[in-house]
């Protein structure tokens, strides 16, 4: 059975998007009256597991970068603003990813954050009322 977790450590983003956009095109094209053939079962469940891979990577980069401005120096606001969202709401999601890192840390197949990591993240992330 195709699952998120079966085929998501065979992709890269880009390669994930690249399928993802392959297996869409030739879905919008079969039911365009075109001679492309529908998609069967296996790839429409392919097309669901891929979109989630995607939506976990691109989320997962997102909080790099999120990272990567604080360890630049951007405050809660700056970050928000670039997030379309507040800082509040910026600071909760990233402090949600903290943990989730911190959870996944010695779980087969998955790095994580080990305390050392966890620490330094937190304390990286601070406080969204602060700079």
């Amino acid at each position: 059975m195709t699952t998120p977790q079966s085929i998501e450590p065979q992709h890269t983003l880009l390669t994930a998007v690249a399928r993802l956009d392959d297996l869409r095109a030739r879905d919008s094209l079969a039911g365009a009256g075109s001679d492309a053939e529908s998609l069967d079962r296996a790839e429409l469940l392919e097309l669901l597991a891929l979109s989630e891979v995607v939506a976990r990577k691109a989320a997962h980069g997102r909080q790099l970068t999120v990272r990567a401005a604080r360890e630049s120096g951007a405050s809660w606001s700056q970050i928000g603003a670039a997030l379309g969202a507040s800082k509040q709401a910026a600071w909760e999601a990233h402090t949600r990813w903290i943990d989730a890192q911190a959870a996944a840390y010695g779980q087969p197949g998955l790095m994580g954050f080990d305390e050392e990591d966890t620490a330094r993240a937190r304390a990286l992330a601070g406080d969204p009322d602060e700079t």
